[in-house]
């Protein structure tokens, strides 16, 4: 996996700063980790554990005790933390740094930006948002579409029709995320989210026919730039040798950067509807989540029975 980072002309696009050093050349620093420091320790000088590769945010409690020192010890405390590295420093609430901090900032190329959102709502919006940025991806062969709000990651290998089922899922009004590479981000510890690389997004491959645009031929409804995987279906060959699971009381899981999901192996018959049979999955599991499993249900009822034949019988 390639290290990834956020530059600050984006962080400062997408995060609506507003810019108070623009002299000063944004693309010296990048953001390589998706966490923030509030800098009230450093500001008393204490620079143990300090982790300086941080985005540094100053809320309202960190400006007021800056305020209210003396002009010369402001500035040391200041210059003592910029200098260590940050590679950019955010006030939140709308409050205006002097210029003297402001200059300490330019000296060490350091972005001073401003946001007008208070601090513990912009520290929630950040941190997420970076974590979805710069997320740990890898990139798989396959198939991802939304099944009734499911995303739906279809396995399998080359030519035994990943492509063919998702284009009947489009056409059953359904939606496609990514055709034949799937770019699988880890977002937290429990969530991925899978995505389509630019140069193919909204194509799909199909053999004999070529290349379709599934966004102009069923329209933007039939399309999205991302989604969480929910479920994995692999396609394979049927072998009549092989013993396949026909109640499902186990569930199987994949991994992808240490998450497990649900994964279910799918045999391929000439006659079988995949689009039907994806559909139901993705249904069944949704159900499953929401606490009710059939094949738990139906074990239920057949022990109840046993038990009653065993008592009437004594």
């Amino acid at each position: 996996m390639a290290s990834k980072y956020i530059t600050l002309e984006t962080l400062e696009r997408e995060m609506n700063l507003r810019n108070l050093t623009p002299d000063v050349d944004l693309d010296l620093n990048k953001v390589r980790v998706p966490e923030i420091n509030r800098p009230a320790l450093q500001l008393t000088g204490y620079f143990e554990h300090f982790v300086s590769e941080r985005v540094q945010i100053i809320g309202f409690v960190e400006h007021s005790y800056l305020m209210k020192m003396s002009q010369e010890e402001r500035e040391a405390a200041y210059e003592a933390f910029v200098s260590k590295g940050v590679p950019c420093v955010i006030f939140t609430t709308s409050m205006e740094p002097s210029q003297d901090l402001i200059n300490i900032g330019r000296r060490y190329n350091v972005p001073t930006f401003v946001t007008d959102k208070d601090t513990s709502s912009f520290t929630a919006e950040i941190i997420r948002w970076m974590n979805v940025q710069l997320a740990p991806t890898i990139s798989i062969h396959g198939v991802l579409v939304d099944v009734y709000g499911e995303g739906v990651l279809i396995m399998g290998e080359s030519g035994i029709g990943k492509s063919e089922a998702a284009l009947e899922l489009v056409k059953r009004g359904h939606r496609l995320i990514t055709d034949d590479v799937v770019e699988i981000s880890k977002v937290s510890d429990v969530t991925l989210v899978g995505s389509s690389p630019d140069i193919t997004r909204h194509f799909i491959e199909l053999r004999g026919i070529g290349i379709i645009d599934v966004r102009m031929l069923f329209g933007v409804e039939s399309v999205e730039n991302t989604h969480s995987i929910d479920l994995v279906i692999k396609l394979e060959e049927w072998d009549k040798d092989k013993v396949y699971d026909r109640l499902g009381l186990e569930e199987e899981y994949t991994e992808f950067l240490g998450n497990k999901v649900v994964c279910h192996s799918l045999p391929i018959r000439p006659g079988r509807n995949l689009a039907v049979i994806v559909e139901t999955a993705a249904v069944n599991h949704r159900q499953k989540k929401m606490g009710y499993n059939a094949a738990q249900e139906l074990y239920k009822r057949v022990q109840e029975n046993l038990a009653k034949k065993r008592k009437e019988k004594s």
